[in-house]
């Protein structure tokens, strides 16, 4: 294509929010791939729209379109993940949750509406002299979406690392591109505390060499991948890239030599980090993003031996069933890729699919380990799916176990002010009868 059909592409984001109408619906990029530009832009337009839907995960920014009061019956925010700023105006009703396992985000959002969906945003860097742009930090939902859409308008940012994988869009396949060149969402890696630095022990030691891992981010697993540097021959397959997946790579930790599904890449599904992490993917050619749909489905995840998943939790029953997304009734995140990885881990020959959370919450005033979730808890992993569970207390193999031993291993990974109430509430309601002989 010539550089004069590249910039017959190029409209203002004015003229691009202009096209929104009233009763439709906007899918957009994901985390660090949200659109700023048109999300602001959007907000003085609202106030002459009705009813516009948006299908959203995990905002990083705020945004007045969901924030603003004012907002009510011109936008509303149907949400796979919720991050802090849903959370806070959840309450007021321009926000609801849409269930949801990762692989099937897209699919089963397409299937709700017929396969219908109006406008597509989504981020991308400047397309280079074949016409080809990087869908760059991910491809969660990106390209299902935009194949799905019946406008498409990506936003261009020359900060965005070019990256390898299923990314790569023509500038023939979209409609129109507009111009924001922004600094680049960051999450900071945070500092694991004494209690999640124990918690990171218990986990290394279930990884061994050769296993292909998939880790969250936060001080659990900061603090796993700080244990695990004397380990050989790791892999990554992941469905998010974080800072400390760097460390590992670069440390020669993770080589990807003894993955058995695409051996010597790492494979994520979207990147959120610091500019380490994306000055680390920029044309990297060992590193691989690829659709949710894929990286998350868990018999493709069950490709890699020893597969280790690790994800965290707000609360675990004794039978088993894992909370991840809420506090009782108020909703708190979402279930994101956990019951995925969850599974295809425990598929995997050798993997394990490994839930970690601190023993208590509230500075200590309550226990995770409960007897029964709090009423209207929402179940992220079924008692049928539990693999292992770890606090700093210790690790509770549940996997095939009866809720019995279910209980006894999970009272004693329990903080110890709360181990006789969860066996005496197991006791009273019937749960666990206590024996009689």
């Amino acid at each position: 294509m010539s550089p004069k059909q590249f910039a017959d592409k190029y409209i203002s984001l004015a003229d691009a929010v202009s096209m929104v109408e009233s009763h439709q619906s906007i899918g957009v990029g994901i985390a660090g791939s949200e659109p700023p530009g048109l999300f602001n832009a959007l907000a003085a337009r609202a106030r002459d729209l009705e009813n516009v839907r948006c299908w959203t995960c995990l905002p990083m920014r705020s945004y007045e379109i969901f924030t603003k009061a004012e907002m009510a019956g011109r936008v509303f925010n149907e949400n796979w993940f919720y991050s802090h700023s849903d959370r806070q105006y959840h309450p007021e009703g321009r926000v609801s949750y849409v269930p949801n396992n990762l692989h099937r985000a897209a699919t089963d959002k397409l299937v709700a509406t017929k396969g219908h969906l109006d406008i597509f945003w989504g981020t991308a860097t400047p397309p280079n002299k074949d016409g080809y742009l990087s869908l760059s930090l991910g491809v969660v939902v990106q390209k299902d979406l935009l194949e799905a859409a019946n406008l498409k308008i990506l936003e261009v940012n020359a900060n965005l690392p070019w990256v390898h994988g299923d990314t790569l869009v023509h500038i023939s396949e979209v409609d129109y591109l507009v111009e924001n060149h922004v600094p680049l969402v960051e999450l900071i890696s945070q500092l694991p505390t004494e209690v999640e630095q124990k918690i990171g022990a218990y986990i290394a030691d279930l990884i061994e060499d050769g296993s292909t891992i998939q880790l969250g981010i936060g001080g659990i697993p900061n603090a796993i991948t700080a244990d695990i540097m004397e380990r050989k021959d790791l892999g990554i397959h992941t469905e998010m890239l974080v800072d400390g997946m760097v460390d590992l790579i670069e440390a020669g930790v993770v080589t990807n030599r003894k993955k058995t599904l695409h051996p010597s890449k790492s494979i994520g599904a979207f990147a959120l980090g610091t500019s380490k992490l994306y000055d680390f993917i920029n044309d990297n050619k060992d590193v691989e993003l690829h659709r949710g749909r894929y990286t998350n489905d868990p018999y493709v995840i069950a490709q890699n031996n020893k597969m280790i998943s690790v994800n965290t939790a707000l609360q675990v029953d004794i039978l088993g069933q894992v909370c991840s997304q809420s506090i009782g009734t108020r909703h708190f995140s979402g279930t994101g890729g956990q019951l995925d990885t969850h599974r295809g881990a425990q598929m995997s020959p050798g993997g394990r699919g490994i839930i970690a959370l601190r023993s208590t919450a509230k500075n200590g005033a309550i226990s995770t380990i409960v007897p029964t979730l709090a009423p209207g808890a929402g179940v992220t992993v079924p008692s049928q799916d539990v693999d292992t569970i770890i606090t700093e207390f210790g690790v509770a193999e549940l996997r095939g176990r009866c809720i019995k031993a279910r209980m006894e291993a999970l009272a004693n990974i329990a903080h110890p002010d709360f181990r006789d109430w969860i066996r005496d509430e197991a006791h009273r309601l019937g749960i666990v009868p206590k024996t009689v002989f």
